[in-house]
């Protein structure tokens, strides 16, 4: 459950409300979002990354699934988890910092928050591309074992 609300609270922000926010900073009516919406969504964006991660490492230190993977045909699996964990430190590491200055949660100059919004936003963007790229290793392995090469 965590993993969906992750990815999907992924694709909100890259497919909503960045356009949203365009269109509501140009009327005047942005203040609802930047001070009551994203930081209640980032928040569950934040966390929900570090569920789905802790998640997935328990599984994948079962003995069981240890076996599994360490059968041919079984590398996808890996390839997603080290795309879902750089997605993870992405997320910590590079847009919750960014959007604490972007949203006022942290004091910032004009130019540092341009710079902030930058940073979030290609951050952002590169998780999307990480995101489909780790649901084809980790799903492949279920219905098409053997594609990928791997």
């Amino acid at each position: 459950m965590a993993g969906i609300m992750w990815v999907g609270l992924l694709y909100y922000f890259n497919f909503v409300q960045v356009a949203a926010l365009k269109a509501a900073t140009a009327d005047g009516t942005n203040a609802g979002i930047t001070k009551h919406v994203a930081p209640r969504r980032l928040f569950y964006f934040r966390w929900a990354a570090v569920v789905t991660w802790l998640a997935g490492a328990a599984l994948s230190a079962t003995s069981s699934s240890t076996r599994s993977r360490c059968r041919k045909g079984m590398a996808g699996i890996g390839v997603g988890a080290w795309l879902g964990t750089i997605m993870l430190i992405n997320v910590w590491v590079l847009i919750w910092p960014n959007q604490q200055k972007i949203l006022g949660l942290k004091p910032a100059s004009d130019e540092q928050k341009a710079t902030a919004r930058r940073v979030a936003f290609l951050t952002s963007r590169a998780n999307v591309v990480l995101s489909i790229a780790d649901a084809l290793f980790h799903g492949c392995r279920v219905v098409a074992p053997g594609n990928l090469g791997l």
